[in-house]
């Protein structure tokens, strides 16, 4: 792991559900994101109530830049998903920071474990000491139609 990611001035990370900005998370997530697109609101808002939130914001502005989502039993496992940064933040670091929180969070917890699936962001994680499952052979998915 390298040192730890911290946030660029003028943003702020709040673990607040009611600072989420659930139409503008939505909206990422539903119409930008490959692993959501077209979500419906109803389900994201369920979503978002049943998960811990982490929410990135601009000092300034108050407005909602980043969003993670963690399913989680805040003992023994954690599920790290629906990470999105709007891309007028991108390259800032804001990303980073944002899963070192969600990292650092979880840990409080004493969870063992923390999963992810990601199709393009390699990079971003492994700079936080996420690596490929070492056993794949052991883990198995049930998937539903949708």
């Amino acid at each position: 792991m390298t040192d730890t990611p911290r946030l660029p001035e003028g943003y702020e990370i709040s673990t607040d559900p009611s600072r989420v900005d659930a139409e503008r998370v939505h909206r990422w997530l539903s119409t930008d994101a490959y692993w959501a697109l077209g979500r419906p609101r109803e389900k994201q808002d369920r979503a978002i109530e049943a998960s811990l939130n982490f929410g990135v914001y601009d000092t300034a502005s108050g407005e909602q830049v980043a969003y993670a989502r963690v399913v989680t039993d805040r003992a023994t496992f954690a599920w790290l998903c629906d990470v999105y940064v709007d891309p007028s933040v991108r390259g800032k670091g804001v990303g980073t920071a944002l899963v070192t929180a969600v990292r650092e969070e979880v840990r409080s917890y004493g969870v063992r474990r923390v999963l992810l699936a990601t199709h393009d962001a390699h990079g971003v994680y492994e700079k936080i000491g996420f690596a490929p499952l070492a056993r794949p052979e052991h883990w198995m998915a049930l998937l539903f139609d949708q």
